[in-house]
């Protein structure tokens, strides 16, 4: 069985570990750059970048949904799930589900008008559990990114 809970600054070294594990996953094991000391001071400080639920298996971290507000200018109020991850010795228990259950009562309870996340394409177990949880996939829609390469180039060329 597993236990449900707020992270807290000692879960972040746990948590990297889970961010990482989910890099491999994606095929991109050496993108991660973020440090356990980058989640404590941006999830735990004055003004927290994101809330994060943790799910607990004999006292080891073996889940994570890290999410933020967002703002929609024809909605409100939202919030953007960053990351859905399940370490995978405990893929298939219900360990997701349980996290993305905590995540949208979390957003019930703060009465937001969406929750939203991203999905690889090629991840069709993934596709057909957020589908199958009543989620809508929208294929017509292209992620727009401006890496920090990205957002140097664009000031430099100012």
């Amino acid at each position: 069985m597993f236990t449900l809970r707020l992270a807290t600054k000692n879960d972040m070294p746990e948590v990297l570990n889970l961010i990482k594990e989910l890099a491999i996953f994606e095929k991109e094991p050496d993108a991660v750059e973020v440090t356990a000391e980058d989640l404590v001071a941006d999830g735990f400080g004055a003004t927290p970048a994101f809330v994060s639920f943790v799910a607990e298996d004999a006292g080891s971290v073996v889940g994570l949904a890290l999410f933020y507000y967002r703002y929609s200018t024809w909605k409100g109020k939202t919030i953007h799930l960053e990351d859905l991850i399940v370490t995978q010795s405990h893929r298939g228990k219900g360990v997701g589900k349980a996290l993305l259950t905590e995540v949208i009562k979390y957003g019930h309870s703060k009465q937001v008008k969406r929750i939203e996340w991203n999905v690889l394409d090629w991840n069709t177990p993934a596709i057909e559990f957020y589908e199958n949880n009543g989620a809508k996939v929208l294929r017509d829609w292209d992620v727009v990114q401006l890496d920090e390469q990205g957002i140097n180039t664009y000031i430099n060329r100012l």
